[in-house]
């Protein structure tokens, strides 16, 4: 991610939006789900709909329409354009130094303004979610007390927890890793976390590989955020009916493609990626130039006195079918010390600290693996253009991690 500078103006009216839309009732966590009833809570009506040539339909929903506004928390909530601090002539400027979108969708148009694209959700959607909503708050171990790999999540991360934090910003290479099953997913995301066990809370970003989430083998950008330690309804993207994510680009997808990917010892594709908590209250998610959107302070509890803990890497399902470890893999499906063109990497990590000043980490950065000989993780060069970087990932399976 590219920061944000801190820019001497006065304080300004923000514009911003009442939602006229009416809110859907909501379904109780011990009901069975009526399919066609949550499509079309999920689905709202469209002012134009973008045929993909990966098979997403999206749809150009009216921005006080989309399916964030139905969560409770945000019953009566007034869409906030852009950060405060940032003036109308900045905020269009900074659109127009946007470099090229690398979502497949925006080859076969674009959405208007004062509408958001919102990937359609189909009814296999919806059931793998929820396959996967249970198996997730099953074995999802939470990534800051990983002590060893077990059957479920595996990690590469980097952790730095050293007082309180505002934000992080980063530039991560985008690929493709294999997935062995449908059940299991790659990432590469970041983490900002607050709280323990049932009060955890969580804001995550980056890019995931998984089938059982989106029906297709695709690389897709992705948010998701918890503020109960990943108990109950889980949901990536937009993909309930109350997430909560507030978006306001017309022109990121949360859940589209990203394409093209990095190639191996080829021309490497990146996301400049920053999470910053603007004003003292909204989690602002920033792609290169453009506000994309924003997670309310009124969801969380913990976070909205900071995050105490933010992690960069990579994460993996590991199903362990047939009793053997996953081939699915992490980042490239390279280890770490094959290095550029070849393995995953974050570089140029950044973090906002108490004061909400932009700075490289201060203090020790800690690695967190688990199955070193199946993924792993090597700091880069310091001193260089790429500020604070680390390399991480791996094939899974092989002849040292059986």
């Amino acid at each position: 991610m590219m920061g944000v500078g801190a820019f001497a103006v006065a304080l300004m009216m923000i514009t911003v939006i009442t939602s006229p839309c009416l809110h859907g009732e909501e379904f109780s966590d011990h009901q069975e789900i009526n399919v066609q009833r949550l499509l079309k809570r999920l689905n709202k009506p469209a002012l134009k709909s973008i045929k993909s040539e990966d098979g997403d339909i999206i749809d150009c929903v009216p921005i006080t329409c989309q399916p964030a506004l139905d969560h409770p928390l945000l019953k009566n909530h007034t869409i906030q354009m852009r950060p405060s601090f940032v003036t109308e002539d900045e905020y269009k400027n900074n659109k127009k130094k946007q470099k090229a979108i690398i979502q497949v969708w925006h080859k076969d148009g674009d959405c208007p303004e004062n509408t958001v694209p919102i990937r359609r959700t189909k009814k296999e959607d919806i059931l793998g979610a929820k396959y996967f909503e249970s198996f997730r708050r099953k074995n999802h171990r939470r990534i800051a007390e990983y002590k060893s790999p077990n059957i479920g999540h595996e990690y590469a991360v980097m952790d730095l927890r050293t007082g309180k934090f505002y934000g992080t910003e980063f530039t991560i290479n985008i690929w493709n890793p294999k997935v062995q099953i449908s059940n299991e997913f790659s990432l590469a995301q970041t983490w900002l976390l607050s709280g323990n066990g049932p009060q955890l809370n969580s804001i995550e970003a980056g890019w995931q590989v998984s089938e059982i989430i989106y029906g297709d083998s695709n690389t897709r950008l992705f948010v998701f955020w918890t503020n109960n330690g990943y108990q109950g309804k889980l949901c990536y993207n937009l993909d309930c009916p109350d997430l909560g994510f507030v978006q306001v680009s017309n022109r990121f997808t949360v859940g589209g493609s990203l394409n093209p990917v990095s190639q191996y010892d080829g021309e490497q594709q990146e996301l400049s990626m920053h999470i910053r908590k603007y004003d003292g209250k909204n989690w602002w998610l920033k792609i290169g130039e453009e506000f994309v959107g924003y997670w309310s302070d009124d969801l969380f509890t913990s976070l909205k006195d900071g995050a105490t803990v933010v992690q960069w890497g990579g994460e993996i399902v590991n199903r362990m079918t047939d009793g053997k470890h996953t081939t699915t893999e992490m980042g490239s499906g390279h280890f770490a010390e094959e290095g550029f063109k070849k393995a995953s990497y974050f570089r140029n990590l950044m973090i906002y600290d108490e004061a909400n000043t932009l700075k490289e980490p201060q203090g020790p950065l800690k690695p967190i693996t688990g199955h070193d000989a199946c993924y792993n993780l090597k700091p880069g060069d310091g001193g260089t253009p790429w500020g604070v970087n680390f390399f991480f990932g791996g094939p899974g399976r092989n002849d040292k991690c059986p």
